[in-house]
């Protein structure tokens, strides 16, 4: 049996009180826990997710996934991501990290194979010999947490973390090692990474065919073949997700979102909102 999210664009309105200190973890969470979460989640951190057992189908930064457990899943500050159904066994646990947190454990991977195909999955399944391991590591991540005394916790804690992952997590990314060795493939792990950092103010490929110093025709053809979506569509996901989520879980009106995703008038925004969605972005806030 499966509990399926009726699908809503709006947000909720408290993540940012997740993030009252630099990490935050929370063990056994289960379908059941989940029903509540009915809107994609615009993450404010970066976020990482172990599925003990179950499967998940979830848009997460626009591309579908079908996640089965054991996985482990990481959303990165930004992402958007779009749950659609959970099966009843779900059983997870989730990290939350600031982005000082991020940073210090940054300087501990960014200089390895490792962090460069961490980034290009999503999720990765996690092989059996390291399985169990998930619930003896958020054990001790918790007893860091609730050692209160401790001056050094912060530090602890980024040590734990990636011990974790030099000591067991690399093993779900060995058969993707040889990805970042593919040029093709970090032009196109590149480009999305400049999309979602870029998109409410640069909507032209020339941008950035410009960024990766080679001409835009050679980009969208990259991007076809590596993503199945061209360059420009992307862009225009991006910018049309934004647009949904501003219309629906804001109080702005439509010429500050206009302004918020740098359209040059209200009018502008408005015919290429209704161009990709069929709406005016009036009719799309009322629907």
């Amino acid at each position: 049996m499966s509990t399926r999210f009726k699908y809503n664009i709006d947000l909720p309105q408290t993540l940012d009180a997740i993030l009252d200190q630099d990490f935050w973890v929370i063990d056994n969470v289960s379908a059941a826990m989940l029903q509540s979460l009915t809107e994609p989640v615009k993450f404010a951190a970066n976020t990482w997710i172990f599925v003990k057992s179950g499967t998940c189908h979830a848009e997460i930064s626009l591309i579908s996934h079908k996640i089965k457990g054991p996985a482990f899943v990481s959303i990165r500050r930004s992402q958007f991501l779009m749950p659609s159904l959970i099966s009843s066994d779900f059983e997870a646990a989730v990290i939350v990290m600031s982005k000082r947190f991020e940073e210090n454990l940054f300087l501990l991977l960014s200089d390895t194979p490792l962090y460069s195909v961490m980034n290009r999955h999503v999720w990765v399944p996690v092989p059996s010999e390291i399985a169990g391991s998930v619930d003896s590591f958020v054990s001790r991540l918790n007893s860091i947490l609730a050692d209160r005394d401790n001056p050094y916790g912060g530090q602890a804690l980024v040590f734990e973390v990636a011990s974790y992952v030099f000591g067991s997590l690399y093993k779900c990314y060995e058969p993707f090692i040889n990805e970042i060795t593919t040029n093709k493939g970090r032009m196109a792990n590149k480009f999305l990474s400049l999309v979602q950092e870029n998109y409410k103010k640069e909507r032209f490929l020339d941008f950035y065919a410009s960024q990766l110093e080679i001409t835009p025709k050679h980009l969208s053809r990259t991007i076809k073949s590596q993503t199945g979506f061209t360059a420009v569509e992307w862009i225009e996901r991006f910018v049309i997700l934004e647009a949904k989520v501003l219309l629906k879980s804001t109080n702005l009106n439509i010429q500050q979102i206009a302004d918020e995703l740098n359209f040059p008038s209200q009018s502008f925004f408005g015919k290429y909102f209704k161009k990709y969605t069929g709406m005016s972005p009036k009719e799309f806030r009322n629907s």
